[in-house]
């Protein structure tokens, strides 16, 4: 049990990410599409297609629309060369920035991710110079607990590895990738409102940033996630409430 969010340095985005509902519907399709292509059309046997369709779902995305989108990855659509890349590196006050993208063409792609970083006072890495300090796992977020306990015993039962009570009454539960979908099934079954729900790349250390490296930051994330190839930015960077509050 924790009082204060370690999620905070990313979570905050939330609202902002993906305003245009348009290139937001691009990337919910790219993942639906690119879960289907890995795991198959079966979302009993593919959780990571479940949890796609699920963010499609909470998002108002049309049932022809997701079903397109898994039978374009099982093979049954068109020809489909999408394929998933990740990119490492480090942002400002020296964060380091996990980006991932589904492109068609790593050069374009390659070539944004590095513009976008030294733009703003960051550079792009070799591989594997970040990515051992961030780790899978699945993330649920609820706001508005009505029953802590319930809450707490639902999750512990089915494996939850970490449960944190924020000071605003909402609660963050991290579970392993494999126990991911039980542990949101079994809350949603209970009746419980969940606000996020995904499986995320969490950081093992943060790091904290000042307000003239956090208004860089936010800058830097807003545009890495304007960009058509780029699904999900991960960083270890951590805003404190106040400069969160003059950020606001």
């Amino acid at each position: 049990m924790a009082g204060h969010s370690k999620w905070a340095n990313i979570q905050h985005r939330k609202g902002r990410q993906d305003k245009a509902r348009g290139k937001l519907f691009t990337k919910l399709i790219r993942e639906v599409t690119v879960a289907a292509r890995i795991g198959g059309s079966d979302l009993d046997s593919n959780p990571r297609l479940r949890t796609a369709v699920d963010k499609a779902k909470s998002q108002s995305m049309p049932k022809d629309n997701i079903e397109r989108a898994i039978n374009k990855g099982s093979g049954e659509g068109d020809d489909f060369n999408l394929e998933e890349v990740t990119y490492e590196g480090y942002g400002p006050g020296g964060v380091a920035i996990l980006i991932e993208s589904m492109t068609d063409n790593r050069n374009r792609t390659v070539a944004e991710v590095r513009h976008a970083l030294t733009k703003f006072g960051g550079n792009l890495g070799a591989e594997g110079s970040v990515s051992y300090l961030f780790k899978q796992t699945g993330l649920i977020t609820i706001s508005g607990v009505e029953d802590e306990n319930k809450i707490v015993e639902t999750a512990i039962e089915l494996g939850a590895e970490d449960i944190e009570i924020n000071a605003d009454g909402s609660m963050e539960i991290m579970t392993s990738p494999n126990d991911f979908v039980d542990i949101k099934d079994a809350l949603s079954d209970e009746e419980i409102n969940i606000d996020i729900a995904e499986v995320t790349m969490k950081a093992a250390t943060d790091v904290s940033i000042d307000l003239k490296h956090a208004q860089s930051m936010i800058k830097l994330l807003d545009m890495l996630d304007d960009l058509d190839d780029i699904q999900t930015v991960h960083s270890n960077a951590e805003i404190s409430n106040d400069i969160l509050e003059q950020l606001n």
